[in-house]
């Protein structure tokens, strides 16, 4: 049984099975619909509202001995309408602003009266990217979808030498990551042709999805310097949701021998909200490989971080066709799996590694962890795999079949967390529709 929430004033975060009750307060950014043409506002989700920290910062009877001046400060940065600074404090000043979030929004609160005119219904709002994004990387840390898709190309060897000795990653395009919610222009490429005929330029037809969760950096390292395993925690900011959509015959005939490019590159959804690292930690668990594999080498290993190296979290694929909006037919999911059971390398092995050869990482950098796919063919994260290659179609309820994405597809991603005496948190949803 999940714990009972401490409850907030806010009666919608009350509610069960909710994704953001107060244990959860993820950050977020957004524009107001009555008033569309001011700038961004940053804030935290708290059931179906959201709490506008940037205005929030404005009201000046907050500052007569209602907070600290450390929290005064933080809030304040929350003016520049741009999360990353935030982000880049150390992990105690986020403890301490969690803190104040949590008595604020608290049941019986005294803040209750001074807060609730900063209430915004998510409903009234089109949320945006949730912090400037300068670079980002992708991994391809789950061991069970690099050994699938591996033996589709190399039946021989489906996994290379190096994979469980070093995480597998490559820089990708941050200028093409869009919001949950955009639409998804199918992309057009370079394909092989049959036999020996040249290749050919046409719009991709085997348009995929990928399940993956994003990494957001907090505080960032020099460059020339590194980030050790045994403070890798304190540069780790929290999680969201990512899709990063791939055009399988371009990836198939383009990547050899530098790996993917226009492929990759042309669109990757983020979900809205980030889960901070403080209200993920009632959810981790002990990061463990299988004892007969290679151990890591000792700039990736660290007992203590490892012991809670890990996160449960439930990951969902969800489908609805352009025949089922027609029919009023609801999403209908594809695939179910678990965080922790799909990754070889921990969050922190990621984090340190990047940063091992010097490489400067900062506040608001993202690095993907890869299609997330558990050891079962039905936990798969992407068409690719569950399709096998497009050989065997998938049969949806309404007598329609996919082997890849039409026009007209819409692919929902979900997750959340729970766990046995603690309240469940949910990541909202990361939604994108491809049209032609």
């Amino acid at each position: 049984m999940s714990k009972k929430s401490i409850g907030s004033w806010v009666q919608s975060a009350n509610v069960s099975n909710c994704d953001f009750p107060i244990e959860n307060l993820p950050f977020g950014s957004f524009i107001k619909h009555h008033n569309p043409h001011t700038s961004p506002c940053m804030g935290v989700a708290i059931g179906e509202q959201i709490l506008n920290l940037t205005e929030l910062q404005l009201t000046p009877s907050l500052s007569h001995g209602l907070m600290s001046p450390e929290v005064e400060a933080l809030l304040l940065l929350f003016k520049t309408k741009n999360l990353n600074a935030y982000m880049g404090k150390p992990a105690k000043d986020h403890q301490l602003f969690r803190r104040f979030l949590i008595q604020s929004l608290m049941a019986d609160s005294p803040l209750q009266a001074l807060l609730s005119p900063h209430l915004v219904d998510q409903h009234d709002v089109t949320m945006l990217l949730p912090c400037t994004i300068q670079d980002y990387s992708d991994f391809y840390a789950s061991i069970h979808h690099a050994t699938t898709v591996g033996a589709m190309f190399r039946p021989d060897q489906p996994l290379m030498p190096n994979y469980k000795w070093i995480p597998i990653g490559y820089h990708g395009r941050a200028s093409s990551i869009v919001p949950s919610g955009t639409p998804i222009r199918r992309p057009s490429g370079q394909t092989k042709g049959s036999g020996d005929q040249p290749p050919y330029f046409q719009p991709c037809r085997r348009l995929d999805y990928e399940l993956e969760l994003g990494v957001f950096i907090g505080s960032g390292n020099a460059m020339g310097s590194v980030i050790p395993m045994a403070e890798s925690k304190e540069h780790f900011f929290g999680l969201c949701l990512l899709n990063d959509w791939s055009a399988r015959d371009i990836q198939g005939w383009e990547y050899q021998p530098l790996g993917p490019f226009l492929a990759k590159n042309f669109a990757s959804t983020l979900s809205p909200w980030i889960l901070t690292q403080e209200a993920l930690e009632p959810f981790a668990r002990p990061f463990t490989r299988v004892e007969t594999d290679p151990q890591p080498l000792d700039y990736l290993s660290d007992t203590v971080v490892l012991a809670k190296g890990a996160y449960d979290i439930h990951l969902e694929t969800w489908i609805q066709t352009q025949g089922m909006k027609e029919q009023n037919l609801a999403p209908v999911k594809l695939m179910s799996s678990n965080f922790h059971e799909s990754m070889y390398w921990s969050l922190f092995q990621l984090i340190t590694h990047h940063a091992s050869n010097g490489c400067n990482l900062n506040p608001g950098d993202l690095l993907g962890t890869g299609t997330m796919s558990g050891p079962q063919k039905d936990q798969a994260g992407c068409l690719l795999e569950l399709t096998e290659g497009g050989k065997k179609p998938l049969q949806l309820p309404n007598g329609e079949t996919r082997t890849f994405l039409e026009n007209g597809d819409t692919i929902i991603l979900k997750a959340f967390c729970e766990r046995d005496g603690y309240t469940r948190i949910g990541f909202g949803e990361c939604r994108g529709t491809i049209t032609a």
